[in-house]
């Protein structure tokens, strides 16, 4: 299996805090079947997201586990006007392994009327938003209609495994479900922040995913889909919308 979110390198954000934290959570992910991770630190006001810095620490990762599970660097990316400025003029800086996959995290509380052009602009730029864990967003959850507005338009969406297994509540739960019942759901993924509340293991979902889906479900969303993210390449049903032309920068006015 492949994950493409989890915050497993040590010291930069609310994930593993020390080398011997990240190394941990990389032999429960090779333990329970993930063949390659991607490590997605935050960069928001809070965390300071530096690429360089980030590809030293994966790759001394890389060498003190022997290069199981392979890891591959990307970024949990919060829509502010500062990151969509520095994205639109660094294209590859944010994307998982500099290609065109960008993991999007959504505002908790309220969805910023600049939010559908945002996603525009990124588009534009030759990058594909995937919208994180929109099952455990509250204002997602009170209008769930906009997740198929932006999956109309060219996003995807990545549901978080334990969301399954009813870590983050019931309404999580049913979301989580619905969407992958209806489609909706292109990408499940551990969002690995420890080795105790939330360990980067893919294989509890994977089996709750078969039991209730079938098995090729499954594996689209913890396997195929995953490895067109790694590659930098379309989904087999993707669907692009043409834009209709460069956006003035007016994202949250």
């Amino acid at each position: 299996m492949i994950d493409i979110h989890s915050h497993l390198i040590w010291g930069v954000d609310d994930g593993a805090q020390t080398i011997e934290d990240s190394l941990a959570m990389l032999r429960v992910a090779a333990e329970t079947g993930t063949t390659d991770i991607v490590a997605t630190p935050h960069a928001n006001d809070r965390y300071e997201f530096d690429r360089a810095e980030l590809e030293t620490r994966v790759e001394k990762l890389r060498e003190a586990s022997g290069g199981t599970p392979r890891i591959h660097l990307g970024c949990d990316f919060h829509l502010s006007f500062s990151n969509i400025e520095s994205a639109l003029a660094n294209r590859d800086l944010y994307t998982v392994n500099r290609l065109r996959y960008l993991m999007v995290e959504l505002p908790e509380m309220l969805i910023p009327p600049g939010i559908d052009r945002a996603l525009e602009h990124l588009q534009d730029a030759g990058m594909i938003p995937v919208i994180t864990h929109p099952e455990r967003n509250r204002a997602l959850s009170e209008d769930v209609k906009r997740l198929d507005h932006w999956i109309g338009i060219g996003c995807y969406a990545q549901i978080t495994a334990q969301s399954l297994e009813g870590r983050f509540g019931r309404t999580a739960k049913n979301l989580a479900s619905r969407w992958i019942e209806g489609g909706q759901a292109h990408f499940v993924a551990s969002d690995a922040h420890d080795m105790e509340a939330r360990p980067p293991r893919l294989d509890r979902a994977f089996q709750m995913i078969a039991e209730k889906h079938g098995e090729a479900e499954a594996q689209r969303l913890l396997q195929d889909n995953p490895q067109h993210v790694l590659d930098g390449t379309e989904l087999p049903y993707a669907r692009r919308s043409p834009r209709a032309g460069k956006r003035r920068l007016r994202f949250f006015k």
